[in-house]
């Protein structure tokens, strides 16, 4: 799970930053891009694919 503390006297909008900054850097966004719909099993499987090909 991710979390960022509060520094004091720091604005929300700076944390906010900070936590979608950190939230990129784990993959939880794109996790959560992917899941918000039904990707079929073809789909899956290219992307995947495409993926393990970039890692090397």
């Amino acid at each position: 799970m991710t979390q960022v503390i509060l520094k004091k006297n720091e604005p929300v909008d700076k944390a906010l930053r900070r936590l979608k900054k950190a939230m990129n850097k784990e993959g939880i966004m794109k996790a959560m891009k992917r899941l918000r719909y039904f990707e079929k099993p073809s789909e899956q499987r290219r992307r995947e694919k495409k993926e393990s090909a970039k890692k090397g």
